[in-house]
Parts: C-alpha cells; sequence; structure tokens
C-alpha cells in the first residue's frame, strides 16, 4: 500500500473517491517530519493524558497510523517526543494528529513521519474521562474514522478510505494519475489542454444544452481532471 502510495499524492486518491462515490474525507494537516504516510488508521481520543496512546500501541499492528483526535484544538499540544518515540518502538507508521505537537526538534531527529495542525509548547493543562469508545474512533475534522479505515498524508494533508474499497481507489487513482500526466506532457509539447479535451466543443455543445456540465463532457473524452 505505501509502495504504491508513493507513486500517487492524495489528491488522486480524493479524485479516486469522487470517482467511485465514496465520501471524501479530508483535512488540511501540516507535515512536520516526512512527506508521505500510509496505513490502517489506530484510532486515539485524547483527554489530557498520554495513556491512551499507550494503550493504542498494545493492541497496535506494524504498519498502522496513530490517528489522535484531540477535537482540532490549539490550546495545547497532545504529541511529544516520548509519544513519537514509543510509536517507533511499536511499529507505528506514522502520526496524524487533528491537534498539534510539540518537541518539534526532537520530534524530526527521531525522523517518524507526523503530521499536525502546528506546534505549541504547553502540553494539556486538563484530564478529562476518557470515552468508552476513545480506542475505536476518533473524529477528525467533521470525519469519524475506526480501525475499518485507511488514512493517506502528504503535503497537501490527510484523507481516510474505507478499507474494503483500498484497492478499487487505488487502481482509480492510479488511472488519474497517469491521465494527468499525459496531459501535463503534452501541454509541455504545445498541445493545450483546451484542445486536449476539446473545450471548444464542450462550449458548444453546452450553447445547445445548457445542463450538459464539464465533468459530463469529461467523462465522454475521458479527460481526468475534476475527477
Amino acid at each position: 500500500m505505501l509502495e504504491r502510495f508513493a507513486e500517487l499524492t492524495t489528491a488522486h486518491v480524493a479524485d479516486a473517491c469522487l470517482r467511485a462515490g465514496v465520501p471524501v474525507r479530508t483535512v488540511s494537516v501540516t507535515a512536520v517530519v516526512g512527506t508521505k504516510v500510509a496505513g490502517r488508521v489506530l484510532p486515539a481520543q485524547h483527554v489530557g493524558s498520554v495513556d491512551v496512546f499507550l494503550e493504542a500501541f498494545e493492541s497496535a499492528a506494524k504498519g498502522d497510523v496513530l490517528v489522535v483526535d484531540n477535537g482540532g484544538r490549539r490550546d495545547e499540544a497532545c504529541v511529544g517526543d516520548l509519544v513519537a518515540l514509543e510509536a517507533e518502538a511499536a511499529g507505528i507508521a506514522g502520526i496524524v494528529i487533528w491537534g498539534l505537537h510539540r518537541d518539534t526538534v526532537d520530534i524530526t531527529a527521531i525522523g517518524l513521519p507526523v503530521f499536525s495542525l502546528g506546534a505549541l509548547p504547553t502540553g494539556p493543562l486538563r484530564l478529562d474521562p476518557q470515552p468508552a469508545d476513545a480506542l475505536s474512533t476518533a473524529r477528525i475534522g467533521e470525519w469519524p474514522v475506526t480501525r475499518a479505515d485507511i488514512v493517506f498524508a502528504d503535503q497537501d494533508g490527510a484523507i481516510f478510505v474505507p478499507a474494503d474499497r483500498l484497492d478499487e481507489l487505488l487502481g482509480l487513482a492510479e488511472s488519474i494519475r497517469d491521465t494527468e500526466r499525459r496531459q501535463a506532457e503534452e501541454i509541455r509539447n504545445g498541445r493545450s489542454l483546451r484542445a486536449q479535451v476539446s473545450f471548444r466543443t464542450f462550449l458548444e455543445k453546452r450553447a445547445a444544452d445548457p445542463s450538459l456540465t464539464f465533468r459530463q463532457h469529461l467523462r465522454a473524452v475521458r479527460g481526468a481532471i475534476e475527477e
């Protein structure tokens, strides 16, 4: 999975979801360390203490990605260098945080891929009750994710897809990537994108049928942009 994603982007996966009719569950997070990560979601809801992460690692499989739900809070960091180091020792492939991290210098030195909303020096100053589903579900943005999901993250953000649709979506993403690469090469060689997608023909057809959308036209000419 990670090998296939190495030649893709989250944008390709998002377009594949759109084409397959799968909800596009994406959030904007920033790469702190590394450029890409992919793996099964290992969810953890943070309530003020690192023990939820340690408990999550007890049931982790090699290659899982720790997905931390801290409610998108920007008043505390919830993951630091010790959590990153312990995650690496547990075989975790990376960490995606819906919240903030700290210890950036040390996390960078560890080298484990980490994605977050940003950095802040202070850790949590609270300790809330741990929900019963703290280790089974995480809410990232508006999206609930579970161990039945796969997460992909890169410099554009993170996207979550259902594991049982993985092969289909990666296949679509690869097809979209290949089409767009061909289109880009033709632009470089002097053939405009408008010519490639018969844009003038689309304008003529739309004048005759205002209900015609550009996406419908692209499907007819086997274009990949916007999907």
